[in-house]
């Protein structure tokens, strides 16, 4: 979800404005997502290294992600989304880990829509965390080495419970991956918008997802 700052600056106004104009995309994308029919949305929230962001600017993100689930919580339980979460939770701060608890226990089971926020991830901690998990297991003769593959080294990330994902939405105009889900995108469809994230709306959305039909995945086949 890029380009809230660069949207504030276009505009003179303070970072945070544009992180708080982001916030109506999402609730506009979110929206469009469950009524297209897609079962598993993942919203790269705060990675890793956004910690080297401004310390104000940090505190102001968390802020807003803790007032997002107070003011939705009610909508995301009515429109039977499900919430959950991946990612270094550890290193967020307690009130954020609370919160989050809370709702995803809360939204378990419903199944309209999984809600994924990827908070304080990265792709290559993940691996790294699935490669010490792996040895961890190796050590308790859970898993010989020769067992390892693709499909049970998967089951090691965050995402294990997940299908990889079929799109890739970038907006801004970027075309790199910034870290994001590295394994999981090995076939995924990309789609770059040069939109700045607070512009991206849901017929955006709609006309990625509508775009994304039309592809042919061969799978390297």
């Amino acid at each position: 979800m890029d380009g809230n700052g660069r949207w504030a600056s276009q505009r003179n106004l303070p970072r945070i404005a544009g992180h708080r104009a982001g916030v109506k995309s999402v609730k506009e994308v979110v929206e469009a997502a469950r009524e297209s029919g897609v079962k598993i949305l993942t919203l790269y929230a705060f990675s890793t290294e956004n910690w080297k962001r401004p310390k104000h600017e940090v505190a102001a993100l968390f802020k807003l992600l803790e007032n997002y689930i107070d003011t939705e919580v009610d909508s995301i339980t009515k429109n039977n989304i499900r919430l959950s979460v991946i990612g270094r939770l550890e290193g967020l701060p307690d009130s954020v880990r609370d919160k989050l608890k809370k709702i995803t226990e809360k939204t378990r089971h419903n199944t309209a829509l999984t809600l994924n926020l990827a908070l304080n991830y990265g792709a290559r901690t993940e691996i790294v965390d699935a490669v010490r998990a792996i040895v961890n297991d190796c050590a308790s003769k859970i898993i010989r080495p020769e067992e390892i593959d693709e499909k049970s080294f998967s089951s090691y990330l965050y995402t294990k419970d997940m299908p990889d994902p079929d799109l890739l939405i970038r907006t801004s105009g970027e075309m790199r991956l910034s870290n994001f889900l590295l394994w999981q995108l090995s076939y995924t469809e990309l789609y770059i918008s040069k939109k700045l994230w607070p512009d991206f709306k849901k017929q955006d959305f709609i006309k990625a997802v509508e775009g994304y039909q039309f592809r042919q995945r061969r799978y390297g086949g």
